[in-house]
Parts: C-alpha cells; sequence; structure tokens
C-alpha cells in the first residue's frame, strides 16, 4: 500500500488519536528524551494546536496505519521580512525509518511552508541523532551560518 501524507485536523478523533500516539512514541525515544508525555500534555495537546494559527501538522499513513508526524510553526525571518517555517517534530515510528517516510514528510513541511510564502525552513536536532542528521542532509538542510568565520549557530534553551 503506498505512503500517504495528509494535514492533520485537530478536531478529526483518528487524527487526534494518530497525532498523540506519534509524539508520545517520539518523546519515548532515546532522541526524544526517553520518557513519554505527560497525561495533561495528551489531554490537551491537539486542542492547544488547533489554537496556534501558524501550526501545521502532517500524518504518514499507510493505510490505517499512522507512521510518521511532523509538527511545523510558522515564525517570522526579519533578515529577509518574509515567513519562515520551523519544523518543531519529526517523528518515525521505528519500524518504518530508513523507508522513505521521513523525506515524504519534510517534502510536506517544504510544500507548505513554499505555499505560505516562506523563506526558509528550520529545524533543530540533536548532533548525536547521526541517522536524523544524514536524513536531514540529503533533503537539503545544512548548518546555519551567516559568515564561516563567525561559526555556526547554536540552538540553545532556558526553561521558565
Amino acid at each position: 500500500m503506498p505512503l500517504q501524507i495528509r494535514p492533520v485536523d485537530y478536531t478529526l478523533p483518528s487524527h487526534r488519536t494518530a497525532l498523540v500516539m506519534l509524539l508520545d512514541a517520539y518523546a519515548r525515544d532515546p532522541m526524544g528524551g526517553g520518557a513519554g508525555l505527560p497525561q495533561d500534555v495528551k489531554d490537551r495537546l491537539c486542542d492547544d494546536l488547533a489554537a496556534q494559527p501558524l501550526a501545521a501538522s502532517f500524518i504518514a499513513w499507510l493505510g490505517d496505519a499512522p507512521v510518521g508526524l511532523i509538527n511545523c510553526f510558522e515564525g517570522y525571518s526579519s533578515f529577509k521580512a518574509q515567513p519562515l517555517m520551523n519544523i518543531h517534530d519529526i517523528a518515525v515510528l521505528p519500524d518504518h525509518r530508513g523507508t522513505g517516510v521521513g523525506q515524504a514528510l519534510l517534502a510536506a513541511a517544504e510544500q507548505h511552508a513554499r505555499a505560505r510564502g516562506c523563506c526558509k525552513l528550520t529545524l533543530e536536532v540533536l548532533t548525536g541523532n547521526a541517522r536524523a542528521l544524514s536524513s536531514y542532509q540529503r533533503f537539503g538542510f545544512a548548518p546555519y551560518r551567516l559568515d564561516p568565520a563567525a561559526g555556526q549557530a547554536s540552538f540553545m534553551q532556558k526553561w521558565l
């Protein structure tokens, strides 16, 4: 059966169940932190995403089985004075990795970003996640540099 990438309707029960299952599987993976999503996050996630007007999610389906997910959020590039699309989550179930699911999800995000007039796609990835790094590079992603002499950008966070 062919792989299908479909936009998520955050109100459809089947989409809600699939999104939460896929994101929870990603969270349980060592590259997602190794612990599942808390129940309160599972309970409100789809409603919260639906309330974000610049959120977009796509699920990869094999028949009726969800096998991958990508969550994106539109931001803004002040240097280009155009929107940009950040890929916040990309998850592929372990048995489906290396089969093109991730590339298909990235293509859906790119198509959506182009339709929205975005100037670029962004994402962050752990440097130890060699498989994901390879996939992203194969798709055309590269480290962010303005001037090679200044080095490449580093993703940082501060919990609030």
